[in-house]
């Protein structure tokens, strides 16, 4: 028989009638011949309800004392619906995170998976029981009662799916799949059929509140393909597996990360070790940085601009200027009303003229662009807030979001054409790690035999970066890596982009042109530059990766001349006589993680 893990959220049991309609879900596919698992959330607003109460007798409440106290929800959750079960007439057990043998760290209220003991499920599984099982919590190895965080539950439902084996992990919420960008700002949005871990991990960490990065990092680490569908009818929903819907499709989504600070160090020697020093003070506070944009420096001074969540910022100043006198910056600038634009797709890889389309579309709305920062499948644009929708729309209008690409896949069209199936050996071993969550690398890889053009003193005007990448574009010239920072020069900025060595001349060429065209400052451009990539699931929550990195980095006396992020890769560029030796550093420090 197979077997289907159900997850419903909280908006999904959020009363009694939703509860019982849940319950019939699951006899449905029971009487279709599926054994089924069901994850259930805290009832909706009830978790808000236990908040309120733990504020009502303890100002800080302990850590441990809140995962025991927000644990209920849950547990309230799934006694109702396997009672629900048994009145509708079949057979049902609940069980807590540490009956389903869910063991965890004992980092409280952001607890992670290390193991779970499958045998008392499948026992009831095989006895004909639905099983019922509380999502978001588990068990340390002193029997703590832990909680996973957000995304518990769904994180929960697909480390089930994984352990088990299942078919198919449904996540059963109040939307009915996954969408090309928030169908609450935009009603034109269009749900698609199929979409990649990839993709969906950046769209999940840009704010696209579907699902939550570390389900979907679970998700691709063992192959478990996410059926996102609504609770409220029967309406195939969206797949979330390997494949993308389209191959021809630069873009296959867009997001707005509306609350979002940026922060700027100007002035920051161009030494090795500075990123190491500017960042660990930040981690040092458990603040989780997001757009990252060291341009390229000058004069021996370089500027570092980074952005993180709105309500983060006033603790994210202190820790900066904190250590400005000690490693010499002179200053630190701040803007609170910045919100960031992405688009994301496999399908970027591999085209050239993206972003100077997505530029284009923001010009034409006439939205101004304070910082930009790339990775192979995302281009995230920094806009002023008030801007925000109208950067949306223009991105998502540009690319033609709201139309289905002509040669656009079902997840039924996909898995009959798939050769190459997943390694069941690979996935059972990696499964009986004792730290499912644990980071996983993929690569540690450098991209040598590049250069590096520079412009400075761009207007920070509408417009201009289109023009930039257009006529880069115009002539023939494939470009990897887009930096805008924000140096705060005379109302100014600089850009830059690196490119194959063999493009250099040709690259500097075009930018002199573009540089008396809009009557820039300079341009600065040199060869013997390597792009250094670390490659993975998991870096943004694993917030070590960063700072291992750029310890590395910072020990050997390499410098970094320019910084790039994304949910599945750090890069940075280097000099290339010291690549060999950054690599080797890198992997020997992360040589548990290496896949």
């Amino acid at each position: 028989m197979s077997l289907i893990v159900q997850k419903f959220g909280g908006t999904s049991v959020a009363d009694t009638e939703k509860i019982r309609a849940a319950a019939r879900r699951a006899i449905r596919a029971q009487k279709q011949g599926h054994r089924v698992v069901m994850v259930v959330s805290a009832m909706g607003k009830q978790t808000d309800v236990l908040l309120k109460l733990a504020a009502g007798v303890c100002e800080r409440p302990p850590a441990r004392e809140m995962d025991m106290l927000l644990s209920t929800g849950e547990q309230t959750s799934v006694a109702l619906v396997a009672m629900a079960i048994h009145d509708l007439g079949s057979k049902a057990v609940s069980l807590t995170g540490g009956q389903i043998g869910m063991k965890t760290d004992n980092s409280f209220s952001k607890a992670r998976i290390r193991s779970i003991d499958t045998r008392r499920i499948e026992r009831l599984l095989e006895e004909g029981n639905i099983v019922v099982a509380a999502g978001f919590q588990g068990i340390d190895d002193d029997l703590n009662i832990t909680t996973l965080g957000r995304g518990g539950s769904d994180t929960t439902a697909v480390a089930l799916a994984a352990v088990l084996g299942a078919d198919a992990c449904e996540i059963n919420t109040d939307v009915d799949g996954v969408y090309t960008t928030d169908p609450r700002l935009l009603p034109e949005a269009r749900r698609v059929d199929v979409i990649s871990y990839d993709e969906m991990l950046e769209l999940a960490s840009l704010g696209a509140g579907v699902m939550h990065s570390r389900s979907i990092e679970f998700a691709k680490k063992f192959s478990v393909p996410i059926h996102v569908r609504s609770s409220f009818g029967d309406r195939d929903g969206t797949m979330i597996v390997a494949q993308a819907e389209s191959e021809s499709a630069a873009v296959s989504g867009a997001a707005l990360t509306k609350d979002e600070a940026r922060v700027t160090v100007l002035g920051v020697p161009d030494v090795p070790g500075m990123s190491r020093t500017i960042f660990n003070a930040i981690a040092a506070q458990k603040i989780a940085v997001d757009m990252v944009v060291q341009n390229v420096g000058a004069e021996g001074k370089a500027d570092v601009s980074f952005t993180v969540a709105g309500d983060e910022l006033d603790q994210t100043l202190r820790a900066v200027e904190s250590i400005v006198d000690s490693i010499d910056a002179s200053g630190v600038t701040h803007d609170a009303e910045v919100s960031k634009v992405s688009v994301v797709g496999l399908g970027m890889a591999d085209q050239k003229a993206v972003a100077a389309k997505m530029f284009r579309a923001l010009a034409d709305a006439g939205v101004n662009i304070q910082m930009i920062t790339t990775s192979e499948i995302k281009i995230s644009a920094l806009v002023p807030r008030e801007q925000s929708a109208a950067a949306l729309r223009a991105v998502h209008e540009g690319f033609t979001l709201d139309q289905r690409p002509a040669d656009a896949k079902t997840w039924k069209e996909i898995k009959a054409e798939a050769a190459v199936e997943a390694d069941v050996h690979d996935v059972v071993s990696r499964l009986q790690n004792d730290a499912l969550e644990a980071l996983t690398l993929t690569d540690i890889a450098f991209v040598g035999g590049q250069a590096r053009v520079t412009l400075d003193g761009v207007l920070d005007q509408v417009g201009i970066a289109a023009d930039v990448f257009e006529e880069i574009g115009q002539a023939g010239i494939f470009i990897d890596m887009i930096v805008q920072g924000f140096d705060g020069e005379d109302g100014r900025t600089s850009v830059s982009f690196t490119t194959d060595e063999a493009n250099l001349e040709a690259s500097i060429k075009v930018a002199e042109q573009i540089c008396e065209k809009h009557a820039m400052r300079g341009v600065r451009g040199s060869a013997g530059i390597t792009k250094l990539s670390v490659s993975g699931i998991g870096l943004r929550s694993h917030t070590q990766v960063g700072t291992v990195l750029f310890d590395q980095l910072a020990e050997a006396k390499i410098n970094v001349e320019m910084i790039a992020t994304s949910e599945l890769q750090v890069n940075v560029v280097i000099d290339s006589a010291q690549a060999d030796t950054a690599t080797s550093r890198l992997k020997a420090a992360f040589a548990d993680a290496l896949n």
